[in-house]
């Protein structure tokens, strides 16, 4: 559970992971923060790969890297059907539920299809803090823009909305995503909502945006809003995580 028992979501828009050179994934500073978020020495730690069909070298490799820290670490997957038989009460149980990238179109229906929409809001209530990045960022909110239907961006409009907000992630390094994202919210597709550069994670507490913090890169966190036909973009500086 979280440090102060409230409902925690990290929502991270690239770079939780960083390649350590022998082909393996190292966890950045904005993975130890969602850690710390626990107020665990070794956490529980469930990870959910939905969103890149359950790949068995893809848990593989997140079991690698998930295990150069100190959590007891576990997996929910879906493929080819659950690997467990109490889907809720394993969530339940964890101090932190962390989703990767993928696509979030079939993530958002195969939760569904299995109640995991709902078991997600229990979840997030209790405590439990919820972090991913790119689909395991974006699916905890309203909606965002999302490259699961082709190479050719979409509005995302049907997300979890524990966060009434829309979501842009890798908004620096993807040239598609800034001009949809202001022209969903510009024209009401999508609701007003926050954006964060590769290196940099969006923390709420409840559906209070309470800061951005980043890896030491260059990247920022934005604030886009409705303004008449328009919209206003406002950057926000993240706290640099060491």
């Amino acid at each position: 559970m979280s440090t102060d028992g409230q409902p925690h979501i990290l929502a991270i828009g690239g770079g939780t992971f960083v390649s350590n050179g022998r082909f393996g994934l190292d966890p950045s500073p904005l993975l130890r923060y969602a850690f710390d978020l626990t107020g665990q020495d070794r956490p529980r730690v469930c990870f959910l790969a939905t969103a890149l069909g359950d790949q068995p070298e893809r848990v593989a490799l997140m079991y690698e890297a998930f295990g150069r820290m100190d959590a007891e670490v576990s997996h929910l997957a879906l493929f080819p059907m659950p690997n467990m038989e109490d889907l809720r009460g394993h969530l339940l149980a964890q101090d932190l539920v962390y989703v990767t990238g993928g696509s979030v179109v079939n993530l958002l229906a195969l939760w569904r299809a299995h109640g995991l929409d709902e078991v997600f809001a229990e979840v997030w209530r209790s405590g439990v803090v919820l972090a991913g990045q790119s689909a395991g960022a974006l699916c905890w909110h309203s909606g965002g823009n999302t490259d699961s239907y082709g190479p050719a961006l979409r509005p995302l409009t049907d997300g979890l909305g524990l966060l009434p907000y829309s979501c842009g992630v890798h908004y620096d390094s993807d040239a598609q995503r800034r001009p949809l994202l202001h022209s969903s919210i510009a024209s009401g597709e999508l609701p007003d909502g926050y954006a964060a550069d590769e290196g940099v994670a969006l923390h709420y507490v409840g559906t209070e945006f309470v800061q951005a913090v980043g890896s030491g890169q260059s990247g920022r966190a934005w604030r886009i809003e409705r303004d008449g036909t328009g919209v206003k973009e406002t950057p926000i500086e993240p706290r640099q995580l060491r």
